[in-house]
């Protein structure tokens, strides 16, 4: 299946080169998304500029920092982003994603189906899936300020080993919250990745942030 032109515009655009066949599967995820995306709200990103400058770069910043064969939750998902992705760039690690809203999962079910990706779907809150299962890395992106998740996850540390938060720039001011909210008193934050965000100035940053217990030992990336 040829590149769409767009797509390949996009890509030089946004000086990011990838392998023919995960750009080919990278394609059909999106043409997938915005098909249903007539049906369903799933994404404001509905151009091949927006896909890339935006979906597709937050994935390409986070998928270097997990390490291979660790078994990755995609909390809140939404429309897949970054889950899917992150299952078609990063081939050697395990991704599951977690949407509450019935709806949703049931369309990432079908999109993942047709991509032929063994990424199963839970129709499950966070919380709830977190009382069976086990992942070493939790990723999320615009599912909520930094203090929530970190109220949210309190109660389920023994089940997941870190934290791997999508932020824009205003993720230092969700650290003082929650630092004012006496949130991390038991727990490391620290940003390990840092990246334009190519929108109106190049001087706003995205960062991915990591969060996990204090005393514990990751064995995975950490910097």
């Amino acid at each position: 299946m040829p590149l769409a032109p767009e797509f390949e515009t996009a890509l030089k655009n946004h000086s990011v080169e990838l392998d023919g066949e995960v750009a080919q599967r990278l394609q059909a995820y999106a043409e997938a998304m915005w098909s249903w995306n007539e049906k369903l709200n799933l994404t404001r990103h509905t151009t091949w500029d927006l896909f890339v400058g935006r979906d597709l770069r937050d994935c390409l910043q986070l998928a270097p920092i997990l390490d291979p064969g660790e078994e990755v939750l995609d909390l809140g998902s939404g429309n897949g982003v970054p889950g899917i992705p992150l299952a078609i760039l990063r081939p050697d690690i395990d991704v599951s994603l977690a949407e509450s809203v019935a709806k949703r999962a049931s369309v990432l079910g079908e999109m993942i189906a047709d991509l032929d990706l063994p990424v199963p779907v839970y129709s499950a809150r966070g919380e709830d899936l977190l009382e069976d299962f086990r992942f070493s890395s939790l990723v999320c992106r615009a599912v909520g300020s930094i203090a929530k998740l970190c109220r949210w996850i309190e109660p389920h540390w023994s089940n997941v080993d870190r934290m791997l938060l999508i932020k824009g720039p205003k993720w230092i001011e969700e650290r003082g919250e929650a630092r004012h909210a006496g949130l991390m008193g038991n727990l490391q934050l620290r940003k390990v990745a840092s990246y334009p965000l190519g929108d109106e100035s190049d001087e706003e940053q995205g960062a991915i942030v990591q969060v996990w217990p204090k005393g514990r030992e990751l064995p995975m990336k950490i910097s």
